[in-house]
C-alpha cells in the first residue's frame, strides 16, 4: 500500500514536471523570435558599452591625465596662478576641467579649488570643491574645510561655520582639531561664545597632542571672560 502511495506520487511529479516542460518549450516557441532579438539587443549593447570604455573612454582619461601632470606639477609646488591657468603652453586645471570634466580623476576639482582659494577666487573655489567627491576621508574632509575657508572670503560665517563643523566630524583625527579651531573662530565671530567654547573644548579633550590642543587654554579662557 505504501509502494502503491510512493509510486503513485513519483507519477504524479513526473507529470508536472512533464507539463511545466511542455508549457515552457510552448512559450519558447511562440516567442522565440522576440526572445532571440531581445537577447542579440543586450549583446550589441554589451558590446557597443565595452567598445565606448575601451576605444573612448579610457584613451579619453590618460589623455585628460597627461594634460593634467604639468599642472599638478605645478600645484605640488605652490604655483597656484600657473597651475590653475596654465601659461599658454600648458594647460592649467581650469582648462582641464574645462575640457575633459572628471575624466582627469575628481583630485583636479580639488586642486583647482584650492588654487582658487589662495588666489582669493572664492565663488570659482566653491563651484570646484562642491564637485570633489573623492571617497578618502581626510582628503573629504579638507574639501569641506576648503570651502568653509572660501565662505569666510566670502564673509559667509554660518555656512562657514557649519562646513568647518561638517568637516571635522568627517575627519575624526588630528585634522579635526584644526577644523573645530576655526569653527571656534567664526563662532566667536558671529558672537556665539558658548558654540565656540564648546569646539574648544573638544579640542582639549578629544585631541590634546594635536598643535591646536597645545595652547587651546588660551581660546577658552577668552571666549569664556567675553
Amino acid at each position: 500500500m505504501a509502494k502503491d502511495k510512493v509510486n503513485e506520487k513519483e507519477a504524479l511529479r513526473q507529470e508536472n514536471l512533464e507539463e511545466t516542460v511542455s508549457k515552457t518549450d510552448q512559450f519558447y516557441n511562440e516567442h522565440k523570435k522576440t526572445i532571440w532579438t531581445v537577447v542579440c539587443a543586450l549583446v550589441v549593447c554589451a558590446l557597443c558599452v565595452f567598445a565606448y570604455v575601451k576605444l573612448v573612454y579610457q584613451p579619453k582619461c590618460n589623455e585628460a591625465a597627461q594634460q593634467a601632470f604639468p599642472a599638478e606639477q605645478s600645484f605640488a609646488a605652490g604655483e597656484y596662478e600657473l597651475a590653475l591657468n596654465g601659461d599658454g603652453n600648458v594647460l592649467g586645471l581650469a582648462d582641464v576641467i574645462a575640457d575633459y570634466g572628471a575624466k582627469a580623476g575628481s583630485a583636479v576639482f580639488m586642486e583647482a579649488g584650492v588654487c582658487a582659494l589662495q588666489l582669493g577666487q572664492f565663488e570659482d573655489a566653491l563651484a570646484y570643491l562642491k564637485k570633489y567627491n573623492g571617497k578618502e576621508p581626510i582628503l573629504a574632509a579638507r574639501a569641506i574645510a576648503c570651502q568653509g575657508d572660501a565662505y569666510v572670503g566670502l564673509e559667509k560665517y554660518d555656512e562657514a561655520v557649519s562646513a568647518y563643523v561638517k568637516a571635522a566630524g568627517k575627519a575624526d583625527n588630528m585634522f579635526a582639531a584644526q577644523y573645530l579651531l576655526k569653527a571656534g573662530l567664526v563662532y566667536e565671530q558671529l558672537g556665539e561664545k558658548a558654540k565656540a567654547v564648546e569646539c574648544y573644548k573638544v579640542i582639549k579633550d578629544k585631541y590634546p597632542q594635536s598643535i591646536e590642543g597645545y595652547d587651546i587654554d588660551k581660546y577658552i579662557t577668552r571666549a569664556e571672560a567675553e
